[in-house]
């Protein structure tokens, strides 16, 4: 039984070369360019820049919306619940040196990890030629069928 599989194409007309996925990403979790690896990926905190300062490649249309967030509350949530299972297996602290390690813990790891999370679903958008999600709406998949009608 033989069967063919179309390739999915994110983004482009399918006739670009393809781009390096695990190495945009990997230059993403750094904060730099998914490009060129060179120039820095965010203005500020965790607010993208337009475009790269060393290669010019747009970055303005780029939106990690939800993803990063959901990452984040994914690692951070696995890392301090094991660490506290962990902890309560071999130790009885008491419950207010609990709240004093586990708090900060818990916010030192989720704001450090935005920044390079962001990155690297930039990264994976990027390579995947995933220009961003807002701006533009979906065309209708048959003219003849008004979409007020429909939703």
């Amino acid at each position: 039984m033989s069967q063919t599989m179309d390739t999915h194409i994110f983004g482009g007309t399918g006739h670009e070369p393809r781009r390096p996925l695990w190495r945009a990403i990997g230059r993403g979790l750094k904060s730099r360019c998914p490009q060129c690896g060179e120039g820095a990926l965010f203005a500020s905190y965790a607010k993208s820049v337009d475009a790269c300062s060393t290669c010019g490649e747009a970055m303005h249309h780029h939106r990690a919306d939800d993803l990063p967030a959901y990452l984040n509350v994914f690692i951070v949530g696995h890392v301090v619940v094991a660490g506290f299972l962990m902890v309560e297996r071999v130790a009885d602290w008491p419950s207010w040196l609990h709240f004093a390690v586990w708090i900060p813990l818990t916010l030192i790891l989720a704001f450090a990890l935005i920044p390079p999370i962001k990155g690297a679903v930039i990264g994976l958008q990027w390579a995947n030629r995933m220009h961003g999600f807002g701006g533009t709406e979906d065309g209708v998949a048959d003219p003849d069928i008004d979409p007020a009608q429909h939703g």
